[in-house]
């Protein structure tokens, strides 16, 4: 269970975490459920010291409202609790109040910044730049995708039903997101995904030029190992079927742009595949010739030579389009997103050698 409420405004600060004592977090039954507050939070909290909890504790940012006799669930309203040693049953509220100092900030919708694609009752289908995170996580905290797209539709009083993501790209590569509205809704969508019924398109620079105008790349794909990067996929015999369809579709000196229809949703699927046949995706620092630029730009040390040979700051990947049934009228939508303008100019680089 998440800190949060599922479907709150991301593009709010939130200003406190609420979190209930449950037995089955301790794998006891209830009535031996006994477990003090900085012990809890600890627990709930593992990002912070114990030092930490004392203090936030100590300093009144804690709330708990203690379990009712024999009903496993808490009544009262929570009140400031200051002692770290105070002792906690099944069914206890604990409220932790963000410190103004260490929330994130609120984002202010642009109208100018979001690019609708398509928009109807079920789904909303944006386009995403290079460089944006689609959620919050790890050192994107704030500024991603989905924040923007509930500031814009909170401001506009819009946000009636849940606005929730039904796939994820990669924060480098730019091009179509598809959101649903409502649970049902996302629910469907999310289903399509699933059943590999949603038609993807992608648009890839790569280095070389394909002999063959198109191709089928069916490699099967799992964990690379041998890698120092954790999340790296690799070609791997046993692994998880995978298929991928190619063409041509301009040719350059050195460089080629190919249009890809994955028919698998494996991850990094696209990438791993070209990289695999020997045409890697212009600027893929972990699928490129060096993976040691991939861990450079994690820690924010690329240097002007690195990036000379990326030839790009980003990989060079497009979500192009996105059809999909309605889940109200069951009609064919369809989302597309132009050649981002990177990538377009890079195409006119190569055309003049």
């Amino acid at each position: 269970m998440g800190l949060f409420p599922r479907d709150r405004n991301l593009a709010r600060a939130p200003e406190q975490v609420e979190l209930e004592v449950r037995a089955s977090d301790f794998q006891l039954p209830a009535e031996r459920v006994q477990v003090r507050l900085d012990a809890f939070l600890k627990l709930r909290l593992p990002w912070r010291s114990r030092a930490s909890v004392q203090r936030l504790i100590q300093e009144g940012f804690v709330l708990v409202a203690p379990a009712a006799p024999g009903l496993g669930k808490a009544l009262l309203e929570p009140e400031v609790e200051r002692r770290a040693a105070r002792n906690l049953r099944h069914g206890a509220r604990v409220v932790v109040l963000i410190p103004p100092e260490l929330r994130l900030p609120e984002v202010l919708a642009d109208p100018g910044e979001l690019v609708i694609l398509y928009e109807d009752a079920d789904a909303l289908a944006v386009d995403k730049p290079a460089g944006q995170a689609v959620h919050p996580s790890g050192r994107n905290l704030a500024g991603t995708l989905i924040q923007e797209v509930h500031a814009r539709y909170s401001e506009g009083g819009l946000l009636g039903v849940p606005i929730r993501l039904c796939h994820r790209i990669d924060k480098e590569t730019s091009g179509v997101v598809l959101l649903g509205k409502g649970e049902r809704a996302h629910r469907q969508i999310r289903k399509q995904f699933e059943r590999r019924t949603i038609e993807k398109e992608y648009l890839a620079l790569v280095h070389g030029v394909p002999e063959r105008d198109s191709g089928t790349i069916e490699l099967a794909l799992g964990p690379a190992h041998a890698s120092q990067v954790r999340m790296k996929i690799a070609v791997q015999e046993g692994g998880q079927a995978a298929r991928t369809d190619w063409r041509v579709l301009e040719r350059r000196r050195g460089f080629a742009l190919v249009s890809c229809r994955p028919l698998t949703g494996r991850q990094h699927q696209i990438r791993v595949h070209l990289a695999a046949i020997g045409h890697p995706i212009v600027g893929d620092k972990l699928y490129g010739e060096d993976e040691q630029l991939f861990l450079r730009n994690t820690r924010r040390e690329l240097v002007t030579q690195d990036l000379q040979a990326l030839w790009l700051p980003r990989q060079a990947l497009h979500s192009q389009r996105l059809a999909w049934l309605a889940p109200t009228s069951g009609e064919r939508c369809e989302a597309v997103s132009p050649l981002p303008e990177d990538m377009r100019e890079f195409l006119e680089r190569a055309a003049r050698g």
